[in-house]
């Protein structure tokens, strides 16, 4: 067997192959060498313990191949055996080191009941906070090797948001422990064989624009977050629970068999809007979502809001989703569907303004608060959202809808039409009910 030789570290990635936090995340700038710090870790640990399971994984497969599974192949060579079926590699003694990618919350499916010692994340902010804690979940078994979760990270993207709560403004839920989480702070300067082989790296980092210039040289957490609602807080548009008052009531949904998210929202006779309740499930044909629907409409609602889409007509049956919701009790209204406009017409709602913002949101909309919290903005299109993970997708996209029918500024708005009566809604209730 060939001898697995170490080049020396930095001085920061030394600290990273020592930490023995149960988190540990590394980086928050470029150029640190974060993906070569993975690779040897990863290795170390499997030849220092025979028969440990460790998972390196990214975002997507491509980047996962280029950035470790390849380089690992020449690093290994006659270490470890490669199995490119499994994508493992197979160590002296037992251990394994298998790859990974989570792009979409559907890939979770494949992590789910398996255990794993240690686990790597390169590029954490590329991922939510929901496929962190799932993958964190994995990180268990019954015997005596470390259980870690490695974490490499710069400013941006989906999971800037946890990531910078728990790292660096260190910001703990009663079930965190502060003493599990170490951030170990890393950039170009000191990535002493970066600097040697491409000296013009740092003069590229330091010719960006101001922003990406602090976040991607310095490391700065506070000008990057990518998000595409910056205005949103917590804490100046989250309320308690409330019902509506005596304001026109609405209801606004995003609807397909893999999410029905749906919101009430009260206008205020004096302007201010309160979304007020939220449905959001999946797997549901149209009958049952207007049935789940109809079950929480306690109140009058003055206007069903809905995406164009559900106007198209099926070829098999000629008829359109929105028909069929209709014969369930609940006549839809079609939104316009200008992405782009009709983000500017949420912005509007959630502007601060001399008494805070138009638009409020109860906390028992979770998904909704979660979403306008963590969405980021298109790469392709910086004015409009992501559309990606498209978890976070559904809730903002019914919002829109609302505030593309009901805008907060001047100009033409969507008039109620009659209150649907309660025993109107109840019959349809009733006919798709049994």
């Amino acid at each position: 067997m060939s001898v697995y030789r170490l080049p020396p570290p930095n001085p920061r990635q030394r600290e990273f192959f020592l930490s023995r936090a149960r988190y540990t995340a590394y980086g928050g700038a470029r150029g640190g060498g974060k993906s070569w710090a993975v690779r040897r870790k990863a290795a170390l640990l499997c030849l220092r313990y025979p028969g440990i399971r460790v998972l390196i994984l990214r975002r997507s497969y491509p980047e996962l191949r280029e950035n470790h599974i390849l380089p690992m192949m020449a690093e290994l060579s006659g270490v470890a055996d490669y199995r490119e079926s499994q994508k493992v590699f197979d160590f002296p003694g037992g251990s394994r080191l298998r790859f990974g990618y989570c792009e979409s919350e559907a890939d979770l499916l494949r992590y789910q009941g398996q255990e794993y010692d240690v686990v790597f994340i390169d590029e954490a902010t590329q991922l939510t906070e929901r496929q962190f804690l799932m993958l964190g979940a994995s990180v268990r078994g019954p015997n005596r090797f470390p259980k870690r979760l490695y974490l490499t990270c710069n400013p941006g993207g989906v999971g800037h948001s946890w990531v910078k709560r728990l790292f660096i403004d260190r910001e703990f839920t009663p079930a965190e422990d502060p003493e599990d989480y170490l951030f170990i702070p890393a950039g170009v300067r000191d990535n002493t064989a970066l600097m040697k082989s491409d000296p013009g790296y740092l003069k590229r980092l330091e010719s960006l624009p101001e922003d990406l210039r602090r976040a991607w040289l310095l490391g700065d957490w506070d000008v990057l977050s990518g998000r595409y609602f910056p205005e949103f807080s917590r804490l100046t548009h989250v309320v308690p629970d409330a019902l509506p008052g005596d304001g026109a009531v609405y209801f606004a949904m995003d609807y397909g068999l893999d999410m029905l998210a749906g919101y009430w929202v009260e206008v205020k006779p004096g302007g201010e809007a309160l979304v007020y309740r939220e449905i959001f499930k999946k797997d549901l044909v149209i009958s049952d979502a207007a049935r789940e629907i109809l079950a929480l409409c306690r109140e009058p609602v003055d206007a069903f809001i809905a995406p164009p889409d559900l106007w198209n007509r099926r070829q098999d049956t000629g008829r359109s989703a929105a028909e069929i919701f209709s014969e369930c009790g609940l006549p839809l209204q079609r939104a316009e569907n200008d992405r782009v406009q009709g983000w500017y017409e949420l912005r509007e709602w959630l502007r601060l303004g001399e008494g805070g913002p138009r638009l409020r949101v109860c906390e028992s909309c979770r998904n909704l608060i979660k979403s306008l919290s963590e969405i980021q903005r298109s790469v392709q299109d910086p004015n409009d959202a992501a559309r990606t993970p498209h978890i976070l997708t559904h809730a903002p996209d019914a919002l829109r809808y609302f505030a593309a029918a009901r805008p907060a500024c001047p100009g033409e708005a969507l008039a109620p039409r009659e209150p649907v009566p309660m025993d109107s809604q109840i019959a349809g209730l009733l006919q798709y009910g049994r």
